[in-house]
């Protein structure tokens, strides 16, 4: 299936703004080794620690309050607010990380119990699953009706055992086979 133009404008998009996150995540942690790095070579510059702790206590009461102040704002923005930001701003494009599809409520139930039950076992991208005992879903693209006869039966054949009834409730077994359907090999 060839997908249209919109749906390539909005996987771009997505891709460009996933990637200038990863870009802005990789150059904070590099800079907070520059840092460190300035650090070290300021210690050895001094003489080890003691020169350098003497260094910097030769300074007015002010210099050091400046100094601590610079020092705790960067400790709180560089270990805590930027990882913490990184954190935040990556769930918004969860889906984008799966070719920008985007689920419907029922889709994303079904991704959730998948993953909670079946994501053990089997591989499937949109999931985010890696599963190496049952198959891979994406190569496999089953259709809806030979995932619910597999959640309701059962299977005994390939690397282990599919244990039947899996999933007891009906409206989850439904949603885990829309789910699968939909997005495996996608």
């Amino acid at each position: 299936m060839r997908r249209s133009a919109d749906a390539d404008a909005t996987a771009s998009a997505a891709s460009s703004r996933y990637s200038a996150r990863r870009m802005l995540a990789a150059l904070l942690f590099a800079a907070f080794f520059v840092v460190l790095a300035v650090s070290l070579v300021f210690v050895a510059l001094r003489g080890g620690p003691r020169g350098a702790r003497a260094a910097l206590q030769s300074q007015s009461p002010r210099g050091r309050r400046g100094a601590s102040i610079l020092f705790a704002i960067l400790y709180v923005g560089l270990g805590v607010a930027v990882p913490v930001a990184l954190l935040i701003g990556n769930q918004s494009h969860a889906s984008a990380k799966f070719g920008a599809t985007k689920l419907a409520k029922a889709d994303k139930h079904g991704r959730d119990v998948f993953g909670a039950i079946c994501a053990s076992c089997h591989t499937l991208a949109a999931a985010g699953a890696s599963g190496k005992v049952g198959p891979n879903l994406d190569q496999l693209r089953p259709s809806r009706e030979l995932i619910l006869d597999a959640l309701i039966k059962g299977r005994q054949r390939g690397n282990g055992t599919m244990p039947a009834n899996l999933l007891p409730d009906v409206k989850d077994q439904q949603a885990v086979a829309d789910f699968v359907s939909r997005v495996a090999g996608k």
